[in-house]
């Protein structure tokens, strides 16, 4: 991307013409037809055998100050332009900009005004559209206070009740987030293969083994606590995630998020790649503005088969846990939270996959501490 915008930087006068504005190009008429009148005069002095030779000769000199003005004027010094040096980054995290797109804007532009329009006389017709935006609004407002009363148990009328029945029962059931694992990663069949292939001990591996599934299986659904049967549990390593986060401000409409995670194998024949994530550690009273969620580096994704049960599949992920620092508290300085790996984290825990929530962004500060950039849209910013 940024080898892209250099050479459009580089060649974009070719481009000035597009990007000639309304105003630019009335600048440009008036002087054409300056420059017409003024040689208009000197041709009246001379002789009709040389008008026609210095006609041709002043229309192919005119094209030099309308460039010149044309490039003057016009500039390619907007937004839009900035943004494209930071999509590449973007969608390397999330995999998509929907914080980019119009989308929002028409839809409201479509539902706001021009139904609107079509509903007003066309006599004053912009107080008639404000009047009956903030007519509707206020409906929906007291449908939404009588529903909240509803589910309270408050005592309404039956009409109120068979009209509140009536404009909810055409609401879709939410949809159930649901996390899929996809891409398989290296040749890895049980415990000792990903050992050699993540460089973590056994022991670290079986301790963590042990310690999810006592604290999130059943007992009598547990995984096995001796080394010897954990060794050869079969096991599958995959590369990515698929976490469907609820849109900002939607009931019914996701966004999908793809961490990956290859561990220490590379990632398109470069380095090893392992994203930032959202964990949700604890209930929201806790970690300060984070409200119980942690950002976390995910080390691996597996799968564990349970040998007394070949139906069951345990799907977890391996992360590396961060602090926050100062409780998690906002900062006077600059409004974000700052977290830290600290020297005592451990580098492997294992959780279950419905407690990544989706891709975090986290801006580094210093050695071992990261900002936690809650501005990067719209949903994380209500969030944190």
């Amino acid at each position: 991307m940024e080898d892209y915008l250099d050479q459009f930087h580089r060649m974009k006068d070719i481009f000035f013409e597009c990007r000639v504005t309304k105003r630019t190009q009335a600048k440009v008429d008036k002087q054409q037809k300056e420059i017409r009148r003024q040689r208009a005069l000197i041709r009246e002095r001379v002789a009709p055998s040389q008008r026609r030779r210095m006609r041709d000769h002043d229309r192919e000199e005119e094209d030099e100050p309308r460039m010149d003005m044309i490039h003057g004027e016009s500039h390619f010094i907007f937004i839009k332009m900035h943004l494209l040096s930071h999509f590449c980054d973007h969608i390397h995290q999330f995999g998509n900009i929907p914080m980019y797109s119009t989308e929002i804007g028409e839809l409201a532009h479509k539902t706001q005004i021009k139904e609107g329009w079509h509903q007003s006389n066309k006599n004053d017709a912009a107080g008639q559209i404000v009047h009956s935006y903030g007519r509707q609004h206020a409906i929906r407002m007291r449908l939404l206070n009588l529903q909240s009363q509803k589910n309270r148990g408050a005592d309404l009328s039956p009409n109120v009740l068979k009209h509140l029945d009536r404009t909810t029962s055409t609401v879709s059931p939410p949809v159930i987030c649901t996390r899929i694992l996809k891409g398989r990663g290296g040749d890895v069949s049980h415990i000792v293969n990903f050992s050699r292939i993540s460089r973590l001990s056994l022991e670290i591996i079986y301790r963590e083994l042990i310690r999810y599934s006592r604290l999130n299986l059943p007992i009598d659904h547990g995984l096995p606590e001796d080394h010897a049967t954990l060794r050869s549990l079969p096991i599958e390593l995959l590369t990515q995630l698929e976490v469907r986060v609820l849109a900002f401000q939607e009931a019914d409409v996701y966004e999908i998020h793809y961490p990956r995670s290859t561990s220490t194998l590379p990632f398109r024949n470069q380095g090893s790649r392992n994203d930032w994530v959202w964990v949700q550690a604890g209930t929201e009273k806790i970690y300060g503005a984070l409200r119980g969620r942690l950002p976390a580096k995910l080390v691996a994704l597996l799968k564990i088969r349970d040998p007394r049960s070949e139906d069951t599949v345990r799907r977890v992920a391996g992360v590396q846990l961060l602090t926050p620092v100062n409780a998690g508290c906002l900062s006077d300085l600059h409004g974000l939270v700052t977290v830290q790996m600290r020297e005592d984290t451990p580098g492997f825990t294992i959780v279950d996959i419905g407690t990544i929530l989706g891709l975090a962004h986290l801006i580094p500060e210093e050695d071992r501490r990261w900002l936690v950039n809650s501005r990067i849209d719209l949903r994380t910013f209500n969030e944190v």
